[in-house]
């Protein structure tokens, strides 16, 4: 569908899965703002979560450590976006990072 008089671009959306125990949030996101200068960045925490592991990281009041799930998520063109998530495959391997198309409203 489109609207009239509204111009879209296509668009990568990125999202990488991370706990809060481990150390990478800091780096990826000065990667994703310094180096990147990607379009967009949000950064989620989740209440619970679990991986391949089969480990839940929950946050209840009984397990305070604090090794909630993190979603870091953002979008940029394509071929720039494909740049950095083959990047951070080689940081996080399988798993971790999920994309697909989307269309930007701009200007």
């Amino acid at each position: 569908m489109t609207n009239v008089g509204v111009t879209t671009i296509e668009v990568l959306m990125v999202r990488v899965y991370l706990t809060e125990a481990e150390t990478h949030l800091e780096s990826l996101l000065k990667r994703l703002n310094d180096e990147g200068k990607v379009r967009g960045v949000t950064v989620f925490r989740g209440i619970a979560g679990f991986g391949k592991s089969g480990e839940i990281h929950s946050s209840s009041l009984l397990d305070m450590s604090l090794n909630l799930p993190v979603v870091v998520e953002f979008f940029d063109e394509p071929d720039k976006a494909q740049v950095i998530i083959d990047e951070l495959y080689k940081k996080f391997g399988p798993g971790h990072i999920t994309s697909w198309s989307a269309q930007l409203s701009v200007d």
